[in-house]
């Protein structure tokens, strides 16, 4: 019996040149909390920095639902502080690749902003 439901491995897109030097400054906002939306919004022409915008939406995102479980007491807690810091970690390594001119896809996470359709 084959497996029809093996997990779909996304794929690293690519950028044209010019796109990511004119907007990666833009596309960095995109780890900045809410303001992943001004790249979602603002740059629609550019596809680095939608990628960027749509990750930085899932981050928010998981980001909210990490401080919504860290409501409950005691397990929610641990949960919430690793979570918060885990995220911050990942966040910040994708805002040094978006400053480089890279794309990096965050792992478990990256993988939901191609649900997004902007």
């Amino acid at each position: 019996m084959s497996e029809t439901n093996a997990p779909a491995t996304s794929v690293k897109p690519s950028f044209d040149s010019k796109d990511v030097q004119e907007n990666k400054i833009i596309a960095c906002l995109s780890y900045l909390g809410i303001l992943c939306l001004i790249p979602l919004l603002a740059k629609k022409d550019s596809k680095f920095a939608q990628e960027h915008g749509k990750q930085g939406l899932v981050l928010l995102i998981a980001w909210i639902v990490v401080v919504v479980i860290g409501w409950i007491p005691i397990l929610g807690w641990l949960v919430g502080f690793f979570g918060s810091i885990a995220l911050l970690i990942v966040a910040l390594i994708a805002f040094i690749k978006c400053l480089m001119g890279e794309f990096w896809e965050v792992p478990v996470l990256g993988q939901y902003r191609g649900k997004f359709n902007l």
